[in-house]
């Protein structure tokens, strides 16, 4: 099947997912966490033979920890599932309800986007997360991974196609595209796929945008920071910093830069230093942070806009709040900051001024991510501006439409001189038919 052909496959699956009922997604969800339950071996060797062959391209480190989906993998996945089955379905629901005049009644009511398009890395839990997401939802989707990760992307897919549509689930909702070529075939298809979600580098963004006409809902770098204020605990300090950079360093809401203001620097940093040492953490330093910590290496300003996905820190002092949120927002993908300070003011003025989807005030940026918002797992983090920012769960999925109900009413009665006054009284009521 050409992309052409499985884009409209798709198309045509949407229009008739947009009305399946919660209940039978929720079969559907339950059927494929069974299907994946019951085929792991199948999925694992799939998968090792894709990791056999990313070591022997040599593939970094942190990638082939992203490719790895042995059985603890699919336990979470089939977790993630279940914990979207509880969800309450996005479709349908009442945003607003107003009378316009008696007997004529305007809801805005929710419903799917239509074809998701998601483009992203050789990480195979997120497929299992982005399709059973996109049919919660009632979007078809059509999925192209990394190469790496080719054998295990097609059981996965296979394995949800069939256990969804065995389910009752329209035929062709699901597609998985599989080589580059296809990539950019769908950023023409304007009349069939609705939202392109890619995930990855900045550049692979802008070349995405730049190449289509079909709305680009952008996940940048996770050039993410963790700024310690003069006011900060400095345990809590130390603690939410090496959580940020190092449990998990190849996924984009890791900690790449910390600021630390020079009021407090040389207490925190040589226990920091210490704290990221049991993780083999490189530290790569300021001018005045090597001051503090000589054997560092010198941080360069390549540094500051740079996404390690590694156990790589950088790290730079600076002379208070102001400097730290300006910082931010010049180096900052606008994916996720956070501030340490027991200065609750500091705090506000921290969250309220840092331009990113996502700001924290005493926690963790690992925190950002769609399962631990309770969002059901995630398509991708948005860094853009336009209705969905942040991890984007069944919300960011979702569209609305306006429904207008009469009894009759026409135009010409609300016209002119004699034209009648509307009420434009709220309903209290959701919409139904």
């Amino acid at each position: 099947m050409s992309i052409h052909e499985s884009a409209k496959a798709a198309k045509s699956a949407s229009i008739h997912l947009a009305a399946v009922g919660s209940q039978q997604k929720n079969e559907a969800l339950r059927a494929i966490a069974k299907a994946l339950q019951n085929r792991c071996s199948e999925i694992v060797t799939a998968n090792q033979q894709d990791l056999a062959q990313a070591k022997q391209d040599q593939l970094a480190a942190p990638l082939l920890k992203r490719l790895k989906f042995d059985e603890a993998k699919v336990a979470d996945v089939c977790s993630g599932i279940e914990s979207l089955i509880q969800l309450t379905d996005p479709v349908g629901q009442t945003l607003s309800g107003t009378e316009l005049d008696q007997g004529l009644e305007l809801y805005r009511v929710t419903c799917p986007i239509g074809v998701i398009g998601v483009i992203f890395e050789s990480r195979p839990d997120a497929l299992v997360q982005i399709s059973t997401l996109c049919l919660k939802s009632g979007n078809a989707v059509l999925l192209k991974g990394g190469s790496e990760a080719a054998k295990t992307n097609k059981i996965l897919a296979d394995i949800i196609a069939e256990a969804s549509e065995a389910a009752g689930i329209p035929t062709g909702w699901i597609q998985l595209l599989q080589t580059r070529e296809d990539v950019n075939e769908m950023l023409d298809l304007d009349e069939c796929i609705d939202l392109i979600i890619p995930r990855g580098s900045n550049a692979f963004v802008k070349y995405i945008m730049d190449h289509t006409h079909i709305p680009v809902l952008g996940h940048a770098d996770g050039i993410c920071h963790v700024y310690i204020d003069s006011d900060a605990d400095v345990d809590m300090a130390v603690s939410i910093a090496t959580d940020s950079k190092c449990q998990y360093v190849a996924v984009c809401n890791a900690t790449e830069t910390l600021l630390v203001d020079q009021a407090i620097a040389a207490i925190v940093l040589p226990q920091l230093q210490t704290a990221l040492a049991a993780h083999n953490t490189e530290i790569r330093g300021c001018d005045k942070t090597r001051t503090i910590l000589p054997e560092v290496k010198p941080a360069t300003d390549e540094d500051w806009d740079t996404e390690y996905l590694d156990f790589i820190l950088s790290i730079k002092i600076v002379a208070g709040l102001d400097e730290a949120i300006d910082f931010i927002n010049a180096h900052g993908s606008g994916h996720t900051d956070c501030i340490v300070t027991s200065d609750k003011n500091k705090a506000a003025t921290f969250m309220n001024l840092v331009d990113a989807g996502n700001v924290f005030w005493n926690c963790s940026t690992r925190f950002s991510d769609g399962f631990r918002y309770g969002l059901g797992a995630e398509v991708g983090v948005s860094t853009n501006k336009i209705h969905a920012r942040g991890p984007v769960g069944l919300d960011g999925l979702m569209i609305y439409k306006w429904k207008l109900v009469g009894q009759g009413q026409i135009v010409a009665d609300y016209s002119g001189p004699q034209a009648k006054v509307y009420t434009h009284k709220p309903l209290d009521k959701g919409f139904q038919l």
